[in-house]
């Protein structure tokens, strides 16, 4: 049994310490450590300390309510159905565990270690704070039209308590000529034909026919702007207190989405055609694995089913206790998210296929995604089902909770970024709320007009697109070649008695990338004949052109090295 004793940095508001690793046991060749703190934090007298969550519950129920979003529902199964079936969970699991995981336990580690938001945490490497004030302003930059989907979900809601549903029938004062009711034939060309619940989105809640483009936005419809008033005020009622509200909020939001994917499942299986809809989604066609397109898509949607970039996750993380084992958490959550967004596949197919026999179509012909999924096709397979107004209501009850805590986490983001890189603002959280939830409100009136849904185009494809990819991967960078992928490994497990499992293979593959940039022993600091392995799963996130030979020699490499990396 060895130790080493090596000091780490922390935010100013815990005091500067120092911690003792000391090897417990190695077995199977995996060792696992512990650490002591030698020098306890110490409370500046002049500094508040900061907040935790009330239970560890909550901050498992925020992250996985906040990870857990409207792309669960409405990309993922088809993603999976359009890119081989089955065969696209090979890609997606590839770079879940080599990207998607590593990323997402480093930005749990960062926020939790310095207790500081995305703009704080950057003390470690002061270079990269543009990096957290990026990801500030892209969660900001979302929250401008992310809050107008949840104003339609409550607008669906609404319009769902009445006997008959408004997209039912063509009788309303907003359809066209075009339009062609669900049960009746009609003369019409198949390129004219629209169906009632198009219209009723497009030109019921939208109003899109009554502009002529992005010049001609027209003002403020006042019953989406009621709608995006009320989830305005959940919002703020929901942050204004921290984590100490937020934490209550989430066993409702974060819950309530399983429940009713239950009970929809539950009823779409016993629809007739449900299940050729569930052989399409799950139909593996491998031959799809050679194509990049695939590959591309598996990589983008782990990247934003899991909310890494935005800040988020950090700004949770930084009110856990030192303590916490974040690796834990890490593998619990993005597993959770992962399992969501499959099993949601399941619920959104057997209707589609329902939809497809109804019609007498071809599945490809109402599988689609995005909000014309969930706002168009499911809307008008809830229509044929007796007692449709029940089901309307639960279903787009499921749509505003898992928009309401996925908001919630972008507006703390930027809340808890903010806060903790200007002090004095702690001192009023509640009126900085109401402004960062305010300026939201005023912008997100733009996508409310009658031209609305061009302005809200334009902010989805420039928001949260390569901007996320960007700032991911400069993070990364940060993270792993600058500031030290040994030193992030020590600050992970710098916690009171966490045991974490360290595994060779992983240093190796860091090493590779790494080479001489942090010192020939990159993989970790030893004493003697005994090695102090890093917590290396995040670094996974850098390796994704690693060829085998080059592990090997890596490997070899390592063997023979012994020196001890200053920390």
């Amino acid at each position: 049994m060895s130790s080493v004793v090596a000091p780490a940095k922390q935010s100013d508001t815990m005091g500067p310490k120092e911690v003792e690793l000391i090897l417990v046991k190695e077995q199977n060749g995996v060792q696992f450590t512990s650490s002591t703190l030698i020098n306890q934090p110490q409370t500046n007298s002049d500094t508040e300390e900061r907040e935790t969550w009330a239970k560890k519950i909550d901050f498992l129920l925020s992250v996985i309510g906040f990870a857990v979003d409207l792309a669960n529902v409405w990309r993922f199964p088809y993603l999976c159905y359009k890119n081989g079936g089955g065969a696209f969970l090979v890609p997606y699991l590839f770079f879940m565990l080599i990207a998607g995981m590593p990323l997402f336990y480093m930005e749990l580690a960062l926020g939790q270690y310095n207790r500081e938001g995305a703009a704080g945490v950057w003390k470690i490497c002061p270079i990269f704070k543009g990096v957290g004030f990026t990801v500030i302003l892209i969660s900001l930059y979302v929250g401008f039209y992310y809050n107008v989907i949840i104003s339609w979900a409550l607008f669906y809601l609404f319009s769902s308590f009445t006997g008959n549903l408004p997209w039912e029938h063509c009788n309303n004062t907003w359809n066209s000529l075009n339009c062609s009711d669900l049960f009746n034939s009609s003369n019409l060309n198949e390129t004219q034909r629209t169906t009632p619940a198009a219209e009723y989105f497009e030109r019921g809640v939208l109003h899109l026919h009554e502009s002529q483009g992005i010049n001609d936005l027209g003002l403020p419809r006042w019953q989406l702007t009621s709608c995006l008033v009320v989830v305005i005020v959940v919002l703020y009622f929901s942050l204004w207190k921290g984590v100490k509200t937020s934490g209550k909020v989430v066993w409702i939001t974060a819950t309530m989405p399983y429940m009713v994917l239950t009970v929809l499942l539950l009823r779409g299986v016993t629809l007739p055609g449900a299940i050729d809809g569930i052989k399409a989604y799950l139909s593996v066609d491998f031959l799809r694995l050679c194509e990049a397109s695939v590959w591309i898509d598996a990589a983008t949607q782990i990247c934003f089913s899991l909310g890494v970039g935005f800040g988020v996750l950090i700004a949770f993380s930084s009110y856990n206790k030192f303590s916490n084992n974040c690796y834990r958490d890490a593998i619990i959550t993005s597993s959770i998210n992962s399992l969501t967004s499959f099993f949601s596949g399941f619920v959104i197919f057997s209707f589609l296929g329902y939809m497809s026999q109804k019609h007498k179509v071809a599945l490809e012909e109402v599988a689609t995604d995005g909000p014309g999924l969930v706002f168009i096709i499911y809307p008008e397979a809830i229509a044929t089902l007796p007692g449709s107004s029940i089901w309307a209501v639960i279903f787009f009850i499921m749509l505003l909770t898992l928009g309401i805590d996925s908001a919630m986490g972008g507006m703390e983001s930027v809340i808890t970024g903010l806060i903790d890189e200007f002090k004095f603002l702690h001192k009023h959280r509640e009126l900085f709320t109401l402004f960062i939830v305010l300026s939201t409100f005023l912008i997100s009136l733009f996508c409310v007009t009658n031209g609305g849904i061009y302005v809200f185009t334009l902010l989805d494809h420039f928001a949260a697109g390569t901007s996320i990819l960007f700032g991911v991967l400069i993070e990364a960078i940060g993270i792993a070649w600058f500031y030290g992928k040994a030193a992030l490994a020590f600050m992970s497990r710098n916690s009171d008695f966490v045991l974490v499992p360290k595994y060779n293979i992983d240093c190796a593959c860091m090493d590779w990338v790494l080479g001489k940039v942090v010192g020939s022993n990159g993989c970790g600091a030893s004493v003697g004949e005994e090695r102090f392995m890093d917590l290396d799963f995040v670094d996974d996130a850098v390796i994704f052109a690693e060829s085998m030979e080059a592990l090997i020699r890596a490997i070899e490499r390592l063997s023979e090295e012994s020196e001890c990396l200053g920390l």
